[in-house]
């Protein structure tokens, strides 16, 4: 489900689709394409796409470009070395929130205010922390929690918004 998605090949150009952006958030899916965990979060990501797309924009960097038809086998190189090293990509998929060229840092209770590492399944759940993070980001709220729609979450109980200040 990767190809619905626009794919982001360098640096330069995450680098410009975080500056170039300035209304909506931007939510960038970094991981490797041929990775399942990868290929379901896309799916996620793709099928909330357009219900976000008045507050959100949604891109994919492949964090390592595979030189081979069979990834275990073949020559891995960087994609993006700068932003591996800045936000340390050590899982197979992770999600990140940008808004006006300012990391977007969330506290959903798993000690890495950074990114979301796991497989979202829920697509409601997606869309109730994108929309959060663009309406907390929107108004600088130091802190503002996620309403709970569903008796169990996935690692999300009390979500907060911690401002990027």
């Amino acid at each position: 489900m990767s190809y619905l998605l626009q794919h982001l090949h360098s640096g330069w150009a995450v680098d410009k689709a975080i500056l170039g952006e300035e209304e909506r958030l931007v939510v960038i899916r970094f991981g490797q394409d041929w990775d399942e965990t990868c290929m379901h979060m896309d799916e996620v990501l793709a099928s909330v796409a357009e219900k976000i797309k008045n507050y959100a924009v949604t891109y994919l960097v492949d964090i390592t470009e595979v030189d081979g038809t069979f990834p275990e086998y073949s020559k891995m190189k960087t994609q993006v070395p700068d932003f591996n090293t800045m936000y340390e990509f050590y899982d197979s998929s992770t999600v990140m929130f940008f808004f006006r060229n300012k990391h977007m840092m969330i506290d959903l209770g798993t000690r890495n205010n950074k990114k979301i590492k796991w497989i979202l399944k829920d697509k409601q759940e997606l869309i109730d922390i994108i929309d959060t993070v663009s309406r907390g980001a929107r108004k600088v709220v130091v802190q503002l929690q996620l309403p709970r729609t569903t008796p169990l979450r996935t690692a999300i109980d009390y979500p907060t918004l911690l401002c990027p200040c």
